[in-house]
């Protein structure tokens, strides 16, 4: 074996004995339990959004706009949440925002950090809203 293969292969070892575990397997916990949460709640988007929707405006576009709108978050959190099980070994950024249903409970859901456009919409602090 030349030296060359034996430096490459020492400084390789090095570079993989150096790195940390205990991180990425915490993340693939909280991506996969994350994950598993939304799609198992992601129903909750409905109700979320007719409470939100009524208490800013009123009870007839809660009950109109909100059920609609929460449907289509319902779904939206939905598939979110099987792209994060399927994606939980590689590490990214947030998918969706808040992460669960049930955080930060005013504000409205955003995935992949897109700002969905509408009147009745309302993005809290943490998130950068428009």
């Amino acid at each position: 074996m030349s030296k060359n293969k034996i430096l490459a292969t020492c400084i390789l070892t090095c570079a993989l004995m150096m790195t940390s575990t205990a991180k990425a397997e915490s993340y693939f916990i909280d991506k996969l339990s994350q994950g598993i949460a939304n799609i198992a709640f992601g129903f909750i988007e409905i109700p979320k959004n007719v409470i939100n929707i009524t208490s800013d405006q009123n009870i007839f576009l809660g009950l109109t706009w909100g059920v609609i709108r929460g449907i289509v978050h319902g779904v939206s959190r939905t598939l979110v949440g099987g792209v994060e099980v399927i994606t939980s070994p590689v590490p990214s950024s947030e998918f969706a925002s808040p992460a669960y249903v049930w955080n930060r409970f005013s504000e409205d859901s955003r995935y992949f950090g897109l700002h969905y456009p509408g009147y009745w919409t309302s993005y809290g602090p943490l998130d950068d809203g428009e």
